[in-house]
């Protein structure tokens, strides 16, 4: 039995209704759900995953491709996990248009979140000469969740963050009505407070930011 068919089974066979329900809810019933949570989903995933070890390292991406087309969102939380952990210090150029499309697939904050930061942010540390390029692209889209990306990818990079690069995107959608821009920007804004206050503060005073935004970039500001 492969990865997928052994991990899909087993997923199954703890199908919760009951459990399910409530997180359907919560996900503004975008996705089906098991009914499975967290701490269960993910002992199952290891237990799987240490069976299948070789066959996930020679072809994860194409599993975790296979497992994110699935209609639960539980298939696409495992997908995710196996993708960012297999990746890691080992991408290659072109994996920035794999993390796209698993950015506008499936697309909710819950998926989109995971897949910026620790997705999209990794591989520009890996690749930073394609930063710009890379972020330009996404800031420029159509796609809200790729505009997002764009905005959220550096929260990993503490000291490193490119603070003129953070405050060009947030400039660039700083009058979007979108909930998920607003708050994107101000959780940007809000995490790199922590290593330059004085900075963003001086940002947001100087800038028309609408008030979602606003208040989330200052909200551990005294």
């Amino acid at each position: 039995m492969d990865f997928i068919t052994e991990l899909e089974t087993n997923l199954r066979s703890n199908e919760n209704r009951e459990i399910a329900i409530p997180m359907e809810k919560y996900m503004k019933n975008k996705f089906p759900f098991l009914g499975i949570k967290t701490d269960e989903r993910r002992a199952i995933l290891k237990q799987n995953w240490n069976h299948h070890k070789s066959e996930i390292k020679e072809n994860f991406r194409v599993i975790c491709w296979e497992l994110f087309q699935k209609k639960e969102r539980e298939f696409h939380y495992c997908a995710i996990d196996v993708l960012l952990k297999e990746i890691k210090k080992k991408y290659v150029s072109n994996d920035v248009q794999l993390i796209e499309k698993f950015i506008t697939t499936h697309s909710w904050w819950d998926s989109v979140d995971l897949l910026a930061k620790y997705g999209l942010g990794n591989y520009l540390l890996q690749f930073p000469d394609e930063k710009y390029k890379v972020i330009e692209s996404f800031s420029n889209s159509d796609n809200m969740w790729l505009n997002r990306s764009a905005i959220l990818f550096q929260l990993d990079y503490k000291k490193e963050t490119d603070f003129d690069l953070l405050a060009s995107v947030c400039e660039q959608h700083k009058s979007s009505n979108e909930f998920f821009i607003q708050k994107a920007i101000g959780w940007a804004l809000r995490d790199y407070s922590r290593f330059n206050p004085s900075g963003v503060l001086a940002y947001v005073r100087s800038t028309n930011l609408k008030p979602l935004s606003q208040r989330e970039a200052l909200r551990n500001s005294k």
